[in-house]
């Protein structure tokens, strides 16, 4: 079962002490750590919302950017969506080191199907800054795509995200 596994009108909770590994959050200082959670908690009361939608790479992206952006070692994370493309949860299953994380498409699949869930957004977080995605991005979100759509789960898109920026490999022809 995934760490941090989070339904729609929870969106905030990945991210409170005690539910799941330490994140950037940890060493700020009281002060940020609340302004941060205020952001969490306006996107988690947007994204519940009847009817908010992931329609564009740009909805995800400052979303994704908030969750991922300054994590120390790279986590990889599902945006699970409904047929209209509804936020039904973001989980981040898979937590790895510096430079790498062990992703399995098995799981990822049976999470889909729990959920109950048309469509998926990948996303993992950079550390080192570089925003491209490598040739083991490319072949994991091929893989992923094969795999999902044997259950008709679509994959829309996997966004590589660093501190500054995040790219869209559906942008970018790579989905």
């Amino acid at each position: 079962m995934p760490r941090n596994r989070v339904k729609a009108r929870e969106l905030v909770p990945c991210y409170r002490a005690g539910a799941g590994p330490a994140s950037f959050r940890h060493g700020m200082p009281e002060h940020e750590r609340s302004v941060v959670d205020a952001a969490l908690a306006i996107l988690g009361r947007y994204l519940g919302e009847p009817g908010a939608t992931f329609d564009s790479p740009r909805a995800v992206r400052d979303f994704l950017r908030l969750h991922l952006g300054a994590e120390k070692t790279e986590v990889f994370a599902v945006l699970y969506l409904d047929s209209q493309n509804r936020a039904i949860a973001f989980e981040t299953p898979f937590n790895g080191t510096l430079t790498q994380t062990s992703v399995y498409p098995r799981e990822i699949a049976r999470a889909a199907i729990g959920h109950n869930a048309a469509a998926v957004v990948l996303a993992h977080n950079h550390p080192s800054g570089e925003a491209r995605p490598s040739r083991a991005d490319e072949a994991l979100t091929q893989s992923l795509k094969t795999t999902l759509a044997l259950v008709d789960v679509r994959v829309l898109d996997h966004f590589i995200v660093t501190g500054r920026e995040c790219v869209s490999m559906a942008e970018m022809g790579l989905v």
